[in-house]
């Protein structure tokens, strides 16, 4: 698959990582994620293929000025992709070949079982010596906006570790906002449009698959 990246991502990664930057400091002390914090790096969880399109791109980086440290990474999300597919009952929810996800209602059901199941699967990108993101740079948008209250179908909701103490009002006080203006919608489009890439996978077979 190509590994171009439509050039409005650079756009929409500093507009997500300001908005985090001001919820961190209207959050302050409620905010405890801190390097080395990995509960948020444990369990599958599905990225769009801008997010895997930038994943390759800061491998392919790594791969030029540190290859030992990129050959790990790759190591680890082929074990991964072994287990995901070997060892959960039920299996993988999609392409065991591609990585891609199944689509619709009921495979968005059995996708939380999968993750469920495989809740204490860690995220291949995360270095078990230092506990570390060793593509933190590249990481997926769901990386990026974990943490502050989010606001989804489901209402607003934050990381189980945050915001010990604080009240609603004050949860929803620190708010942040995800791509107001839209763009990743329109930066997905275009990348379908310049290499096919469609659907959702995880960063184990993003990182791990077989070209």
């Amino acid at each position: 698959m190509a590994s171009f990246l439509p050039s409005g991502d650079r756009e929409l990664v500093q507009i997500i990582d300001s908005a985090l930057a001001e919820a961190a400091r209207k959050s302050g002390e409620w905010l405890v994620c801190r390097p080395g914090c990995t509960q948020c790096c444990m369990g599958p969880f599905a990225i769009n293929q801008l997010d895997a399109a930038r994943l390759r791109q800061g491998l392919a980086e790594l791969d030029a000025s540190d290859p030992q440290r990129a050959v790990r990474i790759r190591d680890r999300a082929r074990q991964s992709i072994a287990r995901l597919t070997q060892s959960i009952p039920g299996g993988f929810p999609g392409d065991p070949v591609t990585g891609i996800l199944n689509q619709g209602e009921e495979a968005e059901q059995r996708f939380d079982e999968f993750t469920d199941l495989a809740e204490n699967e860690p995220c291949p990108v995360l270095d078990p010596e230092t506990g570390m993101c060793d593509l933190y740079s590249s990481r997926p948008m769901t990386c990026r906006v974990f943490g502050p209250p989010i606001r989804s179908e489901g209402g607003l909701g934050v990381c189980e570790l945050c915001f010990h103490g604080a009240t609603d009002k004050e949860i929803a006080a620190c708010e942040m906002p995800v791509d107001p203006g839209g763009l990743e919608p329109a930066l997905l489009e275009e990348l379908g449009k310049a290499t096919g890439a469609r659907g959702e996978t995880i960063v184990a077979f993003c990182l791990g698959k077989k070209s």
